[in-house]
Protein backbone atom coordinates (compact mmCIF):
# COMPACT_ATOMS: atom_id res chain seq x y z
CA UNK A 1 0.00 0.00 0.00
CA UNK A 2 2.51 4.64 0.40
CA UNK A 3 0.90 2.27 1.47
CA UNK A 4 3.73 0.13 1.64
CA UNK A 5 4.59 -0.99 -1.03
CA UNK A 6 6.67 -1.76 -3.05
CA UNK A 7 8.37 1.18 -3.63
CA UNK A 8 9.87 -0.50 -1.99
CA UNK A 9 7.93 0.02 0.83
CA UNK A 10 5.06 0.84 -1.04
CA UNK A 11 1.30 -0.02 -0.24
CA UNK A 12 0.79 -2.79 -2.82
CA UNK A 13 -2.04 -4.88 -1.64
CA UNK A 14 -1.30 -8.03 -3.06
CA UNK A 15 -3.95 -9.73 -2.11
CA UNK A 16 -8.09 -10.50 -2.76
CA UNK A 17 -10.01 -7.95 -0.76
CA UNK A 18 -11.84 -9.94 1.74
CA UNK A 19 -15.74 -9.17 0.81
CA UNK A 20 -18.28 -8.29 3.75
CA UNK A 21 -18.65 -5.50 6.44
CA UNK A 22 -15.54 -5.57 7.78
CA UNK A 23 -15.38 -2.80 10.48
CA UNK A 24 -12.33 -0.41 9.56
CA UNK A 25 -12.23 1.24 12.99
CA UNK A 26 -11.47 -2.82 14.46
CA UNK A 27 -9.42 -4.04 12.28
CA UNK A 28 -7.33 -3.42 9.09
CA UNK A 29 -7.53 -5.56 5.94
CA UNK A 30 -3.88 -5.21 5.31
CA UNK A 31 -0.92 -4.89 7.82
CA UNK A 32 2.46 -3.73 6.05
CA UNK A 33 5.61 -5.08 7.10
CA UNK A 34 8.75 -3.15 5.54
CA UNK A 35 10.83 -5.94 7.09
CA UNK A 36 13.88 -4.08 5.72
CA UNK A 37 15.22 -1.43 4.32
CA UNK A 38 18.21 -3.92 2.52
CA UNK A 39 17.72 -3.41 -1.55
CA UNK A 40 19.95 -3.78 -4.54
CA UNK A 41 17.66 -1.19 -6.54
CA UNK A 42 18.28 2.42 -6.10
CA UNK A 43 14.47 3.13 -7.46
CA UNK A 44 13.92 7.45 -8.56
CA UNK A 45 10.79 7.43 -6.55
CA UNK A 46 11.69 4.96 -3.75
CA UNK A 47 9.76 5.88 -0.46
CA UNK A 48 12.27 3.80 2.07
CA UNK A 49 15.70 5.17 0.67
CA UNK A 50 16.17 1.89 0.35
CA UNK A 51 20.00 0.96 0.79
CA UNK A 52 22.67 -2.17 -0.06
CA UNK A 53 22.42 -3.32 3.75
CA UNK A 54 20.14 -3.80 6.57
CA UNK A 55 19.70 -0.41 8.57
CA UNK A 56 20.38 -1.02 12.37
CA UNK A 57 17.25 -1.04 13.96
CA UNK A 58 15.92 -3.65 12.44
CA UNK A 59 13.05 -6.04 14.12
CA UNK A 60 15.44 -9.50 14.88
CA UNK A 61 13.60 -12.65 14.03
CA UNK A 62 12.58 -12.94 17.74
CA UNK A 63 10.85 -9.50 17.85
CA UNK A 64 9.48 -10.24 14.44
CA UNK A 65 7.61 -12.94 15.76
CA UNK A 66 6.46 -11.12 18.51
CA UNK A 67 4.75 -8.63 16.01
CA UNK A 68 3.11 -11.70 14.51
CA UNK A 69 1.74 -12.60 17.16
CA UNK A 70 -0.31 -9.83 17.73
CA UNK A 71 -1.95 -9.49 15.12
CA UNK A 72 -4.33 -12.33 16.55
CA UNK A 73 -5.54 -9.47 19.04
CA UNK A 74 -7.48 -8.17 15.82
CA UNK A 75 -9.75 -11.10 15.47
CA UNK A 76 -10.50 -13.23 12.72
CA UNK A 77 -10.09 -12.84 10.17
CA UNK A 78 -7.30 -11.75 10.33
CA UNK A 79 -5.45 -9.19 8.54
CA UNK A 80 -3.21 -9.95 5.80
CA UNK A 81 0.61 -9.60 6.32
CA UNK A 82 2.06 -7.91 3.25
CA UNK A 83 5.77 -8.76 4.09
CA UNK A 84 7.64 -5.59 1.72
CA UNK A 85 10.73 -3.72 2.34
CA UNK A 86 13.25 -2.74 0.62
CA UNK A 87 13.32 -6.02 -0.58
CA UNK A 88 12.22 -8.68 1.52
CA UNK A 89 14.29 -11.67 0.17
CA UNK A 90 17.38 -9.90 1.35
CA UNK A 91 16.21 -10.98 5.63
CA UNK A 92 18.04 -14.06 5.85
CA UNK A 93 15.21 -15.23 8.02
CA UNK A 94 12.22 -14.52 5.67
CA UNK A 95 11.54 -17.68 5.02
CA UNK A 96 11.22 -18.80 8.84
CA UNK A 97 9.08 -16.11 9.35
CA UNK A 98 6.36 -16.44 6.62
CA UNK A 99 6.59 -20.08 7.94
CA UNK A 100 5.28 -18.93 11.37
CA UNK A 101 3.23 -16.35 10.49
CA UNK A 102 1.23 -18.84 8.49
CA UNK A 103 1.40 -21.41 11.27
CA UNK A 104 -0.28 -18.72 13.40
CA UNK A 105 -2.89 -18.14 10.80
CA UNK A 106 -2.05 -15.31 9.61
CA UNK A 107 -2.15 -15.15 5.64
CA UNK A 108 1.05 -13.34 4.09
CA UNK A 109 1.65 -11.49 0.61
CA UNK A 110 5.47 -11.20 -0.42
CA UNK A 111 6.30 -7.89 -2.66
CA UNK A 112 9.77 -9.13 -3.48
CA UNK A 113 12.43 -6.97 -5.46
CA UNK A 114 13.25 -8.47 -9.20
CA UNK A 115 17.01 -8.99 -7.75
CA UNK A 116 19.18 -12.50 -7.92
CA UNK A 117 17.50 -13.03 -4.82
CA UNK A 118 14.52 -13.52 -6.92
CA UNK A 119 15.32 -17.21 -7.82
CA UNK A 120 12.69 -19.76 -9.46
CA UNK A 121 13.95 -21.90 -6.13
CA UNK A 122 13.00 -19.20 -3.42
CA UNK A 123 9.43 -18.20 -5.23
CA UNK A 124 8.46 -22.02 -5.29
CA UNK A 125 9.22 -22.43 -1.38
CA UNK A 126 7.28 -19.23 -0.78
CA UNK A 127 4.62 -20.96 -2.86
CA UNK A 128 4.94 -24.24 -0.63
CA UNK A 129 4.78 -21.99 2.19
CA UNK A 130 1.07 -20.74 1.54
CA UNK A 131 2.13 -17.53 -0.12
CA UNK A 132 -0.60 -17.36 -2.95
CA UNK A 133 0.03 -13.30 -3.43
CA UNK A 134 2.92 -11.51 -4.97
CA UNK A 135 3.45 -7.64 -6.22
CA UNK A 136 6.44 -6.64 -8.52
CA UNK A 137 7.07 -3.56 -9.99
CA UNK A 138 6.92 -2.33 -13.42
CA UNK A 139 6.98 1.22 -14.40
CA UNK A 140 7.25 1.15 -18.18
CA UNK A 141 6.40 -0.50 -21.16
CA UNK A 142 10.03 -0.27 -22.83
CA UNK A 143 12.99 -0.94 -21.44
CA UNK A 144 14.58 2.22 -21.42
CA UNK A 145 11.88 3.81 -19.52
CA UNK A 146 11.62 1.09 -16.73
CA UNK A 147 15.41 1.14 -16.23
CA UNK A 148 15.55 5.03 -16.12
CA UNK A 149 13.44 4.77 -13.47
CA UNK A 150 14.67 1.41 -11.73
CA UNK A 151 17.84 2.61 -11.99
CA UNK A 152 19.91 -1.06 -13.44
CA UNK A 153 20.59 -1.49 -16.80
CA UNK A 154 18.99 -5.23 -17.89
CA UNK A 155 16.24 -5.06 -15.24
CA UNK A 156 13.37 -4.73 -17.71
CA UNK A 157 14.08 -8.03 -19.52
CA UNK A 158 14.82 -9.49 -15.96
CA UNK A 159 11.50 -8.28 -14.83
CA UNK A 160 9.65 -9.88 -17.30
CA UNK A 161 11.16 -13.11 -16.88
CA UNK A 162 10.08 -13.19 -13.07
CA UNK A 163 5.95 -12.52 -13.95
CA UNK A 164 6.46 -14.72 -16.25
CA UNK A 165 7.90 -17.44 -13.61
CA UNK A 166 5.45 -15.96 -10.89
CA UNK A 167 2.71 -16.88 -13.46
CA UNK A 168 4.14 -19.92 -13.84
CA UNK A 169 4.34 -21.04 -10.12
CA UNK A 170 0.44 -20.04 -9.39
CA UNK A 171 0.60 -16.60 -8.06
CA UNK A 172 -1.99 -14.33 -8.21
CA UNK A 173 0.73 -11.91 -9.14
CA UNK A 174 0.13 -8.18 -8.95
CA UNK A 175 1.91 -5.16 -11.21
CA UNK A 176 2.09 -2.30 -9.29
CA UNK A 177 3.67 0.92 -11.26
CA UNK A 178 4.20 4.34 -10.52
CA UNK A 179 2.49 7.02 -12.92
CA UNK A 180 4.50 9.92 -13.85
CA UNK A 181 5.49 12.38 -16.38
CA UNK A 182 8.23 9.95 -17.34
CA UNK A 183 6.18 7.30 -18.25
CA UNK A 184 2.13 7.84 -18.23
CA UNK A 185 2.36 7.95 -22.26
CA UNK A 186 2.88 4.58 -22.23
CA UNK A 187 0.02 3.17 -19.51
CA UNK A 188 -1.63 1.89 -22.54
CA UNK A 189 0.89 -0.25 -24.01
CA UNK A 190 2.18 -1.08 -20.55
CA UNK A 191 -1.59 -3.00 -19.53
CA UNK A 192 -1.46 -4.35 -23.11
CA UNK A 193 1.92 -6.47 -21.50
CA UNK A 194 0.70 -6.83 -18.70
CA UNK A 195 -2.75 -8.77 -20.08
CA UNK A 196 -0.33 -10.57 -22.53
CA UNK A 197 1.87 -12.04 -19.41
CA UNK A 198 -1.46 -13.01 -17.61
CA UNK A 199 -1.20 -10.69 -14.91
CA UNK A 200 -4.81 -10.54 -12.98
CA UNK A 201 -3.92 -7.04 -10.62
CA UNK A 202 -2.68 -3.98 -11.77
CA UNK A 203 -2.41 -1.52 -8.88
CA UNK A 204 -0.83 2.18 -10.06
CA UNK A 205 0.62 4.38 -7.41
CA UNK A 206 0.04 8.14 -7.91
CA UNK A 207 3.12 9.38 -6.78
CA UNK A 208 3.99 10.90 -3.14
CA UNK A 209 6.85 13.20 -2.59
CA UNK A 210 8.50 11.53 0.28
CA UNK A 211 11.91 9.87 -0.10
CA UNK A 212 13.64 9.87 -3.32
CA UNK A 213 10.47 10.54 -5.14
CA UNK A 214 10.77 14.04 -4.08
CA UNK A 215 12.99 14.51 -6.99
CA UNK A 216 10.42 12.87 -9.94
CA UNK A 217 7.73 14.99 -11.92
CA UNK A 218 4.30 14.47 -11.02
CA UNK A 219 1.03 15.23 -13.33
CA UNK A 220 -1.18 17.75 -12.83
CA UNK A 221 -4.66 16.75 -10.83
CA UNK A 222 -6.53 16.98 -14.56
CA UNK A 223 -4.16 14.54 -15.78
CA UNK A 224 -4.42 12.37 -12.62
CA UNK A 225 -8.58 12.57 -13.45
CA UNK A 226 -7.81 11.10 -17.20
CA UNK A 227 -5.02 8.93 -15.93
CA UNK A 228 -8.12 7.93 -13.65
CA UNK A 229 -10.92 7.32 -16.30
CA UNK A 230 -8.36 5.79 -18.48
CA UNK A 231 -8.19 3.15 -15.62
CA UNK A 232 -11.44 2.62 -15.53
CA UNK A 233 -11.42 1.58 -19.26
CA UNK A 234 -8.77 -1.00 -18.13
CA UNK A 235 -10.79 -2.26 -15.59
CA UNK A 236 -13.37 -3.53 -18.71
CA UNK A 237 -10.69 -5.53 -19.93
CA UNK A 238 -10.16 -8.38 -17.27
CA UNK A 239 -7.74 -6.74 -15.33
CA UNK A 240 -8.35 -5.81 -11.42
CA UNK A 241 -7.30 -1.82 -11.33
CA UNK A 242 -6.67 -0.85 -7.94
CA UNK A 243 -5.00 2.36 -7.09
CA UNK A 244 -2.67 3.75 -4.10
CA UNK A 245 -2.55 7.20 -3.13
CA UNK A 246 -5.49 8.15 -5.36
CA UNK A 247 -8.67 7.32 -3.90
CA UNK A 248 -10.62 9.61 -6.34
CA UNK A 249 -10.22 7.04 -8.80
CA UNK A 250 -13.53 5.54 -6.66
CA UNK A 251 -15.25 8.56 -7.34
CA UNK A 252 -14.93 8.96 -11.27
CA UNK A 253 -15.64 4.58 -11.09
CA UNK A 254 -18.91 5.98 -9.30
CA UNK A 255 -19.10 8.43 -12.25
CA UNK A 256 -18.10 5.79 -14.94
CA UNK A 257 -20.41 2.93 -13.52
CA UNK A 258 -23.72 5.62 -13.88
CA UNK A 259 -23.24 6.34 -17.07
CA UNK A 260 -25.70 5.42 -20.11
CA UNK A 261 -24.76 2.91 -23.34
CA UNK A 262 -24.24 5.95 -25.11
CA UNK A 263 -22.49 8.05 -23.48
CA UNK A 264 -19.07 9.74 -24.32
CA UNK A 265 -16.33 10.04 -21.12
CA UNK A 266 -14.89 12.74 -23.35
CA UNK A 267 -17.64 14.74 -24.08
CA UNK A 268 -19.39 13.84 -20.57
CA UNK A 269 -16.47 14.80 -18.23
CA UNK A 270 -14.76 17.49 -20.38
CA UNK A 271 -12.10 15.09 -20.76
CA UNK A 272 -8.72 15.84 -23.21
CA UNK A 273 -6.23 14.23 -25.50
CA UNK A 274 -4.24 12.38 -22.75
CA UNK A 275 -7.53 10.41 -22.11
CA UNK A 276 -8.12 10.46 -25.79
CA UNK A 277 -4.58 9.17 -26.57
CA UNK A 278 -4.41 6.28 -23.76
CA UNK A 279 -8.11 4.97 -24.52
CA UNK A 280 -7.42 5.04 -28.45
CA UNK A 281 -3.87 3.09 -27.72
CA UNK A 282 -6.05 0.45 -25.47
CA UNK A 283 -8.48 -0.28 -27.99
CA UNK A 284 -5.76 -0.45 -30.69
CA UNK A 285 -4.05 -3.46 -28.23
CA UNK A 286 -6.87 -4.96 -26.64
CA UNK A 287 -9.78 -4.53 -29.05
CA UNK A 288 -12.76 -2.82 -28.63
CA UNK A 289 -14.86 -5.87 -26.81
CA UNK A 290 -15.23 -4.57 -23.02
CA UNK A 291 -16.75 -6.46 -20.13
CA UNK A 292 -17.67 -5.46 -16.37
CA UNK A 293 -15.61 -3.38 -14.94
CA UNK A 294 -12.94 -5.31 -11.93
CA UNK A 295 -12.65 -2.54 -9.83
CA UNK A 296 -11.97 -3.10 -5.91
CA UNK A 297 -14.74 -1.47 -3.96
CA UNK A 298 -13.60 -1.18 -0.27
CA UNK A 299 -13.32 2.25 0.95
CA UNK A 300 -10.19 1.98 2.09
CA UNK A 301 -7.12 4.61 2.84
CA UNK A 302 -4.15 5.55 4.91
CA UNK A 303 -4.86 4.50 8.45
CA UNK A 304 -8.22 3.09 7.65
CA UNK A 305 -8.03 -0.72 6.22
CA UNK A 306 -4.45 -0.27 6.12
CA UNK A 307 -1.41 0.54 8.49
CA UNK A 308 2.02 0.29 7.71
CA UNK A 309 5.02 -0.67 10.09
CA UNK A 310 8.34 0.72 9.29
CA UNK A 311 11.95 -1.27 9.86
CA UNK A 312 12.11 -0.40 13.23
CA UNK A 313 8.72 -1.34 14.38
CA UNK A 314 7.00 2.26 14.17
CA UNK A 315 3.51 2.24 13.40
CA UNK A 316 2.08 5.01 10.47
CA UNK A 317 -1.18 5.10 8.73
CA UNK A 318 0.76 4.10 5.52
CA UNK A 319 3.72 4.34 4.23
CA UNK A 320 3.76 7.39 2.40
CA UNK A 321 2.63 9.13 5.64
CA UNK A 322 5.37 9.22 7.98
CA UNK A 323 3.44 10.53 11.23
CA UNK A 324 4.62 7.77 13.64
CA UNK A 325 1.92 6.63 15.75
CA UNK A 326 4.06 4.37 18.15
CA UNK A 327 6.65 1.66 18.29
CA UNK A 328 5.77 -2.09 17.76
CA UNK A 329 7.96 -2.60 20.58
CA UNK A 330 6.46 -0.50 23.20
CA UNK A 331 2.87 0.01 22.23
CA UNK A 332 0.27 -3.03 20.94
CA UNK A 333 -0.39 -2.74 17.08
CA UNK A 334 -4.20 -2.88 17.74
CA UNK A 335 -4.06 -0.49 20.28
CA UNK A 336 -2.75 1.95 18.32
CA UNK A 337 -4.59 0.71 15.23
CA UNK A 338 -8.13 1.57 17.13
CA UNK A 339 -6.84 3.86 19.62
CA UNK A 340 -4.79 6.82 17.52
CA UNK A 341 -6.91 10.01 17.33
CA UNK A 342 -5.40 10.62 13.83
CA UNK A 343 -6.27 7.17 12.32
CA UNK A 344 -10.19 7.96 14.18
CA UNK A 345 -9.87 11.10 12.43
CA UNK A 346 -9.09 9.59 9.20
CA UNK A 347 -11.63 6.62 9.08
CA UNK A 348 -14.39 9.20 10.46
CA UNK A 349 -13.50 11.69 7.44
CA UNK A 350 -12.62 14.47 9.50
CA UNK A 351 -11.11 16.78 6.87
CA UNK A 352 -10.39 20.03 6.44
CA UNK A 353 -10.39 22.18 3.01
CA UNK A 354 -12.18 20.96 -0.34
CA UNK A 355 -12.11 17.02 1.12
CA UNK A 356 -14.04 18.46 4.18
CA UNK A 357 -16.82 19.61 2.26
CA UNK A 358 -16.94 16.86 0.01
CA UNK A 359 -19.97 14.54 -0.83
CA UNK A 360 -17.54 11.75 -1.51
CA UNK A 361 -15.04 12.08 1.51
CA UNK A 362 -16.12 8.55 2.51
CA UNK A 363 -16.38 7.20 -0.80
CA UNK A 364 -13.07 8.85 -1.60
CA UNK A 365 -11.54 10.57 1.48
CA UNK A 366 -8.42 12.31 -0.53
CA UNK A 367 -4.86 10.74 -0.36
CA UNK A 368 -4.06 11.46 3.24
CA UNK A 369 -0.37 11.51 2.75
CA UNK A 370 -0.11 13.74 -0.39
CA UNK A 371 -2.25 15.70 2.03
CA UNK A 372 0.65 16.04 4.22
CA UNK A 373 3.49 16.04 2.12
CA UNK A 374 1.87 19.50 0.44
CA UNK A 375 0.27 20.78 3.42
CA UNK A 376 2.20 19.28 6.88
CA UNK A 377 -1.77 18.22 7.53
CA UNK A 378 -2.60 14.49 7.45
CA UNK A 379 -6.43 15.99 7.25
CA UNK A 380 -6.01 18.46 5.10
CA UNK A 381 -7.48 18.27 1.44
CA UNK A 382 -5.44 16.30 -1.44
CA UNK A 383 -3.81 18.83 -3.93
CA UNK A 384 -4.09 16.14 -6.83
CA UNK A 385 -7.42 15.79 -6.70
CA UNK A 386 -9.52 17.85 -10.07
CA UNK A 387 -12.66 17.82 -8.16
CA UNK A 388 -13.63 20.96 -6.82
CA UNK A 389 -17.37 20.45 -4.39
CA UNK A 390 -20.17 22.72 -4.59
CA UNK A 391 -20.52 24.69 -2.52
CA UNK A 392 -24.31 25.94 -1.66
CA UNK A 393 -24.38 29.08 -4.17
CA UNK A 394 -22.47 27.26 -6.50
CA UNK A 395 -22.81 24.74 -8.97
CA UNK A 396 -20.51 21.13 -9.59
CA UNK A 397 -17.32 21.70 -11.60
CA UNK A 398 -15.15 19.29 -12.91
CA UNK A 399 -11.94 20.31 -14.22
Amino acid sequence: MSHPHHMHGRSDAVVEMPEGRLDFNERPILVFWESTRACLLSCKHCRAEAIDKPMPGELTTDEAKAFIDTLSGFGRPSPVLIVTGGDAMMRPDVFELVEYARGRGVPVGLSPSVTPHLTWENARRMRELGVKAASISLDGSKPGTHENIRGVEGHFAKTIEALKMMVGLGYTLQINTTVMRDNVEELADLACLLKSIGVRIWEVFFLIHVGRGSDVRELAPWEYEEVSHFLYDVSRHGITVRTVEAPFFRRVCQWRLADGAGDDPIVKYGLSRLYGRLSRRLAEGMGETVGEPLIRSARTRDGKGIVFVGYNGDIYPAGFLPVSLGNIRSSSIVDVYRGSPLLQSIRSAAFTGRCGICEYADLCGGSRARAYARWGDPLGDDPACAFEPPTPDQPTVTL
